[in-house]
């Protein structure tokens, strides 16, 4: 599916369909429910992906005990 048949479906304009899919746009919880109807999938499964897709954060270094290497 383009934007361009996604926008027209959920009543959008693909430009904006655009900015939100770059992160420039911040869809309203009601667009959120457009989309995810039109894609036939929950809510959920739109934010899903993202939270799999993070690595866990590594562990920061060791903290110094105050000696300096000579």
């Amino acid at each position: 599916m383009t934007q361009e048949d996604l926008s027209e479906r959920c009543g959008l304009f693909r430009t904006y369909m655009s900015r939100i899919e770059t992160g420039k746009a911040n869809p309203t919880l009601t667009m959120i429910h457009a989309l995810a109807d039109s894609l036939g999938v929950a809510v959920t499964d739109l934010f899903e992906s993202q939270t799999k897709a993070r690595k866990p954060a590594t562990p920061a270094a060791r903290p110094s005990r105050g000696r300096v290497s000579r």
